[in-house]
Parts: structure tokens; sequence; C-alpha cells
């Protein structure tokens, strides 16, 4: 859709986004994208690996791998993922097919609208969006997307100012499990992203490390 497309300029000079990742304030781990320009079209690559510990045992396990794939004029064209959670398989493989996203993940084949946006949060144009489409395993996500306010965040005692946003989903009987609430704050100015917040099983966050731009 052209409102994704037009905020995905935005996003053009961006190089690398490194996110450390936090359960109840202690660090886990790290999420980092990496963007490269290939032609017309620019990938996006993420990676995430996390560990929990207690008492130096492994009690979990977290790594995920994604590309996804945007042509010249900013919209998704592309997007493949696998991700291990503890043990678990999921994937997704999406393309854009006569302007739907073909999508066969691990929860969820079929065909859907391209104004469907995929949930990976750096792209902030997911504030507009009604749906998400799941970044681990394809399934899809009607949100509510709700404007909290502005906000001063500090990390590691540096200062952001940021918009602060909470999607939640519009299914109210899905379980707990499922159910999306999931606090977001992007830069005021640049609206990169800067900080996530969510509670499942222990409060996560994932704060931000470094961005560089080309």
């Amino acid at each position: 859709s052209s409102s994704a497309n037009s905020h995905f300029q935005h996003y053009d000079q961006l190089k690398r986004i490194e996110f450390d990742l936090y359960r109840n304030n202690k660090n886990i781990g790290k999420h980092i994208f990496l963007f490269e320009k290939s032609g017309e079209t620019t990938l996006v690559k993420s990676k995430i690996n996390f560990e929990i510990k207690k008492l130096g045992i492994t009690l979990y396990t977290y790594t995920a791998n994604g590309i996804e794939v945007y042509n010249d004029a900013g919209q998704l064209i592309k997007f493949n993922s696998t991700t291990n959670q503890n043990g678990k398989n999921k994937f997704v493989n999406m393309k854009l097919q006569n302007n739907r996203y073909l999508i066969d993940g691990s929860s969820y084949k079929g065909d859907v609208s391209a104004d469907f946006i995929l949930g990976t949060w750096w792209n902030h144009s997911i504030i507009k969006a009604n749906v998400q489409i799941s970044a681990v395993s394809g399934r899809i996500i009607e949100q509510k997307v709700k404007f909290i306010g502005k906000e001063t965040v500090n990390i590691d005692g540096k200062k952001y100012d940021t918009l602060h946003f909470n999607f939640s989903s519009s299914d109210k009987k899905l379980s707990k499990k499922k159910r999306l609430n999931t606090d977001i704050w992007y830069d005021e100015k640049t609206l990169n992203w800067v900080k996530a917040r969510f509670d499942k099983t222990g409060i996560w966050e994932y704060r931000l490390r470094t961005l560089e731009f080309f």
C-alpha cells in the first residue's frame, strides 16, 4: 500500500540496527537488522539470538533469521524466515503475486491483501495497519493500535524523544498466549524504532543499542 511505501523512504539511509534484548531487566541476547542495497531492491536481514539461563544451565534458546526484500517503490515483495524456538521449528515464506501476499507459514497458508504488513516493527508504517503478519509463523494478527503519548526514553544515558504506541489483538477471544499486547516506542523525528516491551512469562524489552547509516 502506498502509505507503507512512502514511509519506507524514511529508512533509505539505514545500514544497521542493533537491539539488546532483556528479560526481567537481564540482558539475554540481541536482535540485529542489516540493510543492503542490491540493484533496484533493498534487503533487510535480521538475526535474533537469545538464551535464558538459570544457575548456569540453559533453560531456553531462541534463534531466528529473516530476509525482507523491498522493491524500489518501497513495497515488500518477498520475505523468508526460519525460527528455532527452543527446539520447535517455525517458518514463513511469502511473496507478492498479483498484488496479494502468498503465504506459506508454519501457522498460516493462503493469500492475503497486500495492505497487510509484516510484523518486524522497524518500519513504523505498522502503526497504520489493521492487520500484521507474524514474521515467525505467518499467523494473521488483526490489531488495534493506540497512541499512548510522547515520552522521553532513556537508554544507557542516551535520551530519545519518542512516540509511544500500544499494539493489541482485535480478537479478544484469543488465548492470552496468542494475544498481541506490545508497546513500541519510535523516535519522534526519525521514526526509527527505539524500544519495545511486552509481558510474556516475564517482562521483555528491546532496547536500541546502535544505529548505523550509509
